[in-house]
């Protein structure tokens, strides 16, 4: 496993990430790892993220889509008549 060390965090970040890690009940450490994870991970799909972006701003819900008309199949047989 590698290891990483950041220096030059300023003070407000530091406490910012002390307080995220114990609203979450873990490590600072832990949360680190998390926060880098997500933030490097790319979605399975592309339609994954366009529905992770743009579905909330829709209920959560797929979109309702209208029924489809069927139509009878062409009758080419009788064309030269």
């Amino acid at each position: 496993m590698a290891s990483l060390s950041i220096r030059k965090l300023d003070d407000g970040t530091m406490t910012r990430l002390r307080i995220r890690a114990a609203e979450h009940g873990i490590s600072m450490e832990e949360e680190v790892r998390r926060i880098i994870q997500q933030a490097v991970a790319t979605p399975d799909r592309l339609g994954d993220l366009a529905v992770n972006l743009f579905s909330p701003a829709y209920g959560g819900d797929l979109l309702p889509l209208p029924e489809r008309e069927t139509t009878e199949p062409l009758d080419f047989d009788g064309a030269d008549e």
